[in-house]
């Protein structure tokens, strides 16, 4: 491997003028040619001094007659003029091979590409990028098992030789010559690092020259320690891992000095063909060879008879690694995203970084947990729809098919995609992977049909829970199972600690590995009656107290195309209420009157401040969440009424320390004061009444304080729930990519409150105490420095002047880019639908 050009760092003289570098390549060509005459003319004494003494043991030349010392002296002439010309080939030959060389200056800089790995708050690894993945780890580490494995099988000298072994080199290259093709390898240890770092793969006799020479180098410039050192933490050891202590990690999941004699073998036997000799696809060749290793231990006297004997008996003993990414693959995107972002991809994947991140383990556990049981939920209320992809007629067939998610590791609890095998009226048989996976009457009882051949046929793609273990079979891992359903419904989650900022869970979707776009993040939908605590927070600001009697009765508000008519969502509307009945029901019909009065400018406007970029048009239904937002917006902006006005934005990045143990510049995250804590509190007292009896009442089992606000969009096509506790803001969605509708009655509090329930049941769980702040007590100490004065921000808006009139508020119908707006209707218990406008399609 090239040493990357980021990564040198000569001198800048000589970086500036050309000719004064090929000037020191020549000048180091020269000390390399010179250093290989002294060797053949050490080997020329060495061979020819014993060969000349005893041939003139046997002849005097003074003794010879005129003729015969005539013909002894040409002969010598052409033998040394023979000889020079040689030394003069090898030495031009060493000149144009060497100029192009690396200095060994090179190496002792040279540091390789190693995984970036990422921790979560508690100190546990749960990602990693890597171009090359690699953990580097000094020698001590090394077992003397491992180390006697490899110099067995790759090269017996390696203690002994100065980089090139002589009589190997002669035989490979005397069978080379004998043969069609050059095949036989005579490679040390040395050699080998030589070509790794440095040079091709190609098999020519100029980079075996070239590949000689570096050897030569770096066995006077380098221990033997270092030398092995350097090998042990570079070579390929397949599926993208390099060097032993990732090798091990990898095929063992455990550290390097933790192996046995049949694991360091294994192991030490792979640098011949990563590819060839892999354990993960071709066993029994990866048998033979680390067979192979232990006999050449035997006889190198590393091992007994006893040991090899017992060894070789042994199984692989395999235990693959859980995939990097599983647990939180979208959470781990977005730290990528960023880290490429400030810092260049090269950086990222290569540099070794420790990223200290804000994620916690065990929450983003229950996060996935919470979201899958969710959708399967959701799925059984939806009923058994079918339409089932068939592989028989793929190209890969029944035996060749492999799904996407057969890379996870599979465990009780887990979803995952299974194939069917065989099946009877009574059971099904499917294979996940190389597991085997059996489903019987009551794992498929909720679909109201109990002939399996009537729902199944072999060859579907099915979707499944796996539930216990079963006894192993032949050597397959076995599970029970229970049939669910995978219609293409989608959900996200987020959650964040209030005190400061931190993401500590992230969902983007039911299955990274089928869709890595994030929902999260990346997804604007409609957020339906999500949207209504900005528009009674400009009420409030206004004035407005949440005592205030307003009515919720039929009514129209004017526009330029017409009068805009708001219906109801079911029968009757409530009449006379307090502002917190009506936020806790969700009833449209206020909120709509209230943006009214204080102008749908200004409700946006207040958006603004909380943290949501996305568009807002300046009409009125955007009041009841006729506009598309993300969960991130959302999240971060609900933070704001815990936290007693201040916004924190979320961020996923404590701490970056560089491979050399230096911490890179923080970057703190953006703090704000966006509302007075008295407003924040009377808000704080609406949102507690929607769990204690409004639309997400649900929620009140937990028995802990919380707060939020459910939405539902048109034709049920979005359902949300952004809630929080005094440390936690949470917020979930379930919808469709396609925005097809969820289902009737599939609002906020039925499809999405149970997940944010899930979760918060572990958020909490360690929390039992806590509360929010009483109405008189002193604003909450977060863990950020918060700024004394928010910053004017500006509202995005057109510039047509803001009136109170409605009438400049709604959108023209009768021509321009506006929207056409459909009547909304009125809010229930169920939580209202909101508004429906156009959508454009996502972003996937």
């Amino acid at each position: 491997m090239p040493v990357s050009s980021s990564r040198e760092t000569r001198d800048p003289e000589v970086a500036a003028k050309p000719w004064r570098k090929w000037l020191s390549r020549i000048g180091r060509a020269v000390v390399i040619v010179c250093q290989w005459i002294a060797i053949v003319c050490k080997w020329i004494y060495v061979v020819c001094a014993p060969v000349a003494a005893w041939l003139f043991s046997f002849v005097d030349l003074r003794r010879l007659e005129f003729p015969s010392r005539r013909i002894a002296v040409r002969t010598t002439f052409l033998a040394l003029l023979g000889l020079a010309a040689v030394l003069g080939i090898t030495s031009g030959l060493m000149l144009v091979y060497s100029v192009d060389l690396p200095q060994m200056e090179d190496l002792v800089r040279y540091r390789p590409d190693t995984t970036t790995e990422l921790y979560d708050i508690h100190g546990k690894v749960f990602g990693s990028f890597a171009l090359e993945r690699r953990v580097v780890v000094p020698y001590e580490q090394f077992p003397p098992v491992l180390r006697e494995a490899i110099i067995s099988i790759e090269d017996k000298s390696f203690e002994s030789n100065w980089g090139v072994n002589l009589f190997r080199a002669v035989g490979a290259a005397w069978r080379d010559l004998h043969s069609k093709g050059r095949a036989q390898g005579a490679s040390t240890l040395t050699m080998q690092l030589a070509r790794n770092l440095f040079l091709s793969s190609e098999k020519t006799y100029g980079r075996k020259f070239q590949e000689i020479l570096l050897s030569m180098q770096i066995e006077r410039r380098f221990t033997k320690q270092q030398i092995f050192q350097l090998y042990a933490n570079q070579i390929y050891l397949g599926h993208g891992t390099y060097g032993f202590e990732a090798g091990s990690e990898f095929y063992f999941s455990k550290h390097v000095r933790e192996l046995t004699l049949p694991e360091a073998a294994l192991l030490g036997g792979l640098p011949k063909g990563p590819e060839a000799y892999s354990p993960i696809r071709h066993p029994d060749k990866a048998l033979r060879r680390r067979n192979l290793v232990l006999h050449e231990m035997l006889m190198d006297g590393k091992i007994t008879s006893a040991q090899a004997a017992g060894a070789m008996a042994a199984p692989l003993g395999l235990h693959i690694a859980t995939p990097v990414n599983s647990v939180a693959p979208y959470f781990v995107e977005e730290i990528r995203r960023q880290l490429e972002k400030e810092y260049g991809a090269e950086e990222v994947h290569g540099a070794g970084l420790r990223v200290y991140t804000t994620l916690d383990l065990d929450l983003q556990r229950a996060a996935n947990k919470a979201v899958m049981d969710g959708l399967a939920t959701y799925e059984r209320r939806r009923g058994w729809k079918g339409h089932l992809q068939n592989v028989l007629a793929s190209p890969d067939g029944l035996d060749g098919y492999q799904h996407p998610d057969w890379a996870q590791t599979l465990e009780t609890g887990s979803y995952v995609h299974g194939v069917v095998t065989a099946l009877t009226p009574r059971q099904v048989q499917l294979k996940v992977g190389t597991s085997q996976v059996v489903l019987q009457p009551e794992d498929w009882a909720w679909t109201q049909q109990w002939n399996a051949e009537s729902l199944l046929k072999v060859g579907d793609v099915v979707y499944l829970k796996l539930g216990a273990r079963l006894a192993e079979n032949a050597g397959a891992e076995g599970f029970r199972a229970v049939l669910e359903q995978d219609s293409g419904a989608q959900a996200s989650l987020m959650a964040v600690d209030n005190a400061n900022g931190e993401v500590m869970a992230m969902v983007g979707g039911r299955d990274y590995a089928l869709s890595q776009f994030n929902r999260a993040t990346q997804a604007e939908r409609q957020v339906g009656s999500s949207f209504k605590p900005y528009v009674y927070t400009a009420a409030i600001e206004a004035g407005s107290k949440p005592s205030d009697i307003i009515l919720d009765a039929p009514t129209s508000f004017p526009t330029p195309s017409g009068w805009y008519t708001p219906h109801d969502y079911e029968s009757g509307f409530a009449g006379t209420m307090t502002l917190t009945s009506a936020f806790a029901e969700s009833r449209n019909i206020p909120a709509l009157k209230l943006a009214s009065q204080v102008g749908i400018r200004k409700v946006i406007e207040t958006a603004r401040r909380f943290g949501v970029t996305s568009n807002l048009p300046a009409y009125l239904p955007v009041a009841i969440g006729a506009a598309d937002l993300t969960l991130y917006e959302q999240v971060g902006a609900y933070t704001v009424f815990p936290n007693d006005g201040i916004r924190i934005e979320p961020h996923y990045i404590r701490k970056l320390v560089q491979a050399d143990g230096l911490p890179l510049k923080e970057k703190m995250p953006e703090v704000t004061e966006v509302i007075s804590v008295d407003t924040a509190r009377q808000m704080m007292v609406m949102l507690k009444a929607v769990v204690q009896y409004g639309t997400a009442a649900t929620a009140s089992a937990l028995k802990h304080p919380l707060g939020g606000k459910t939405g539902t969009t048109n034709n049920y096509t979005d359902a949300w729930f952004v809630g929080f506790s005094p440390s936690v803001t949470c917020g979930t969605w379930i919808g469709f990519d396609d925005r097809e509708s969820l289902g009737k009655k599939e609002t906020g509090a039925k499809a999405a409150l149970p997940i944010w329930i899930d979760f918060m049941r572990a958020a909490i769980a360690d929390k039992p105490k806590e509360a929010f702040s009483t109405a008189t007590a002193p604003k909450k100490v977060l863990d950020v420095d918060v700024p004394q004065r928010a910053p004017v921000v500006k509202p995005v808006a057109p510039k047509a002047e803001d009136t109170d009139s409605d009438d400049e508020d709604m959108p023209d119908s009768s021509g321009g880019d506006q929207p056409k707006v459909v009547a909304p209707t009125a809010g229930s218990s169920d939580d209202a639908p909101a508004a429906k406008v156009p959508q454009a399609a996502p972003q996937l």
